[in-house]
């Protein structure tokens, strides 16, 4: 096996390969505000996309031209057409006209391509290569070759496959690339496959892998220590069918876990923010999941993992989440023990009182079993470690609520809700209408507090889930409330549970104004 080498080229496919993605359709001015991010991430290539395929790809190259680049800008082709002159095809001089240094063309790898999808002969194969790729060259252009299928056409003819690599290297491409086209190989073939390529062709290599088969971070890691110094793949891992291999994982793994060099010192640290800002330009929720981006990456929920965690960071944590831009935090729930509710306390820089973390443990156990949900609602969450503070002062506290609701025959519904709370040393009694119960209690509880709190009106309900946890028990089933809401620049959600939906929703209703209004009502303490 050869020697992985320490300077890794980060080859980023997200605005071409990333996009055909089922689901995802970015504008040219979405793909020119990835562009950017990544180009301040600082990785070596960045793919604008394919500029003969549509006019989008083209028109992003033609912007790009105005614009200063760190990275350097690819466009992506394929060979020319079999029959066709290099003069004339359109495909070529679209890569020539997108106005880069740097052309990506693909080629076909697998004779059962070039017989069945091409409809040409093998040798011919070779020429569309070759003589391609000497095509950009003469025209001044850098060329990264693309060895499509290439794992499932040196399985077929380790023979002819290696001699469309040979014909790319004649053609002058300055890179070829392995690509696990169908995303079906394994990390002990790749490895295997990548060391026989390596010792025949002594031309740099990449890996280009899909994840068909949940390995494509595997196979990338596996070609990387067979002795390819590029590696290409996408943010967050978007791409075609089951995707690409992921660089929101591929990036740690090779700086932290292998020692090498892939963006500039510092960088890695806005990883997690990359990953987000990439999910939200393509209007896709983030994978909580995702390993070291993961909002629960670094989550601890078993009371066991914090307590120990409590002793050494270390020991349920494999590095330091700080170094990708993540954080570690505890979560709450029926699993927790005293470690979980000290370290909540101490991520939101709160001071317990001395003792209040077991009786705690003992309520989020208790609220857990009658169906609450703390780690759904973290702005809960919140409020009930506040709550066993010396300084906190809630802005508002019930004193009971009504809620009438009926309909006449032949008319309208209507609801009302007469509500009572105590805002500081005065007790306010109103009430107000609404399109239902929570309508109606939601505008009764603004109503008593918009004058001493006047930004409530600044807070919004975003959404409001509903969930029956016991189907069996019909209308008397244990209800759970989730709602979320926004004050436009934070945005937080808090949770009810009760055999009364009515109930439920009071809990997560109240929850979310006590918090949002939180930091007003410690102000109004204050003076």
């Amino acid at each position: 096996m050869a020697e992985p080498r320490d300077q890794i080229e980060i080859y980023d496919t997200t605005l071409r390969d990333g996009t055909q993605r089922e689901g995802i359709s970015l504008a040219c001015g979405d793909k020119l505000r990835i562009a950017r991010r990544l180009d301040a991430l600082g990785v070596a290539f960045i793919e604008g996309g394919w500029p003969g395929s549509n006019p989008k790809d083209a028109e992003l190259f033609e912007r790009a031209r105005d614009l200063q680049w760190r990275a350097e800008l690819a466009a992506f082709g394929s060979t020319r057409r079999a029959g066709t002159h290099v003069e004339h095809d359109p495909g070529l001089a679209a890569l020539l006209g997108s106005g880069v240094r740097v052309c990506t063309l693909f080629g076909k790898s697998w004779s059962l391509h070039v017989t069945e999808v091409l409809r040409t002969d093998r040798e011919e194969n070779l020429r569309m290569i070759e003589e391609s790729i000497e095509f950009l060259r003469a025209h001044g252009k850098r060329v990264i070759y693309d060895a499509e299928h290439f794992f499932d056409g040196y399985r077929a003819d380790p023979s002819y496959a290696l001699e469309t690599l040979r014909a790319a290297v004649r053609g002058g491409a300055e890179t070829v690339v392995l690509c696990d086209t169908n995303g079906g190989s394994l990390p002990w073939e790749v490895t295997a496959i990548v060391a026989a390529v390596g010792s025949r062709l002594r031309q740099p290599l990449g890996i280009h892998a899909h994840n068909d088969g949940e390995c494509a971070v595997a196979n990338t890691l596996a070609a990387v220590r067979a002795g390819a110094h590029h590696v290409q793949g996408t943010i967050n891992g978007y791409g075609e069918r089951c995707g690409n291999a992921n660089l929101c994982a591929l990036l740690p793994d090779l700086e932290l876990k292998l020692g090498m060099t892939c963006l500039p010192p510092g960088k890695l640290r806005e990883l997690t923010d990359v990953a987000h800002f990439v999910s939200e330009v393509a209007n896709l929720v983030p994978d909580e999941h995702m390993a070291y981006v993961g909002k629960s990456a670094f989550a601890h929920k078993g009371g066991v993992h914090v307590a120990a965690m409590r002793r050494s960071v270390d020991s349920y944590q494999h590095i330091d989440p700080e170094l990708v831009g993540n954080a570690s935090r505890a979560v709450l729930s029926e699993l927790a023990g005293r470690g979980n509710v000290l370290s909540k306390a101490e991520e939101l820089g709160m001071q317990l009182v001395e003792g209040a973390e077991v009786e705690l443990v003992g309520r989020i156990k208790q609220r857990e079993a009658g169906g609450f949900s703390f780690e759904a609602a973290e702005a809960s969450t919140a409020l009930l470690l506040r709550r066993e503070t010396n300084s906190y002062r809630p802005p508002f506290r019930l004193i009971e609520y009504r809620v009438m609701t009926g309909q006449a025959e032949g008319g309208a519904a209507f609801t009302e809700a007469t509500i009572k709370i105590a805002v500081g040393s005065s007790i306010v009694h109103t009430a107000a209408e609404g399109n239902g119960p929570v309508s109606a209690l939601d505008a009764a509880l603004r109503k008593a507090l918009e004058p001493a709190f006047p930004g409530v009106r600044d807070i919004q309900l975003v959404d409001y889930k509903v969930r029956i946890l016991d189907g069996r028990d019909g209308t008397s089933a244990t209800t759970r409330v989730l709602i979320d809401s926004s004050d436009g620049a934070r945005s937080w959600s808090t949770a009810g549970a009760s055999a009364n939906i009515l109930e439920a929703s009071w809990q997560a209703l109240a929850d979310s104004i006590e918090y949002g209004l939180q930091d007003v009502a410690a102000a109004a303490e204050a003076s």
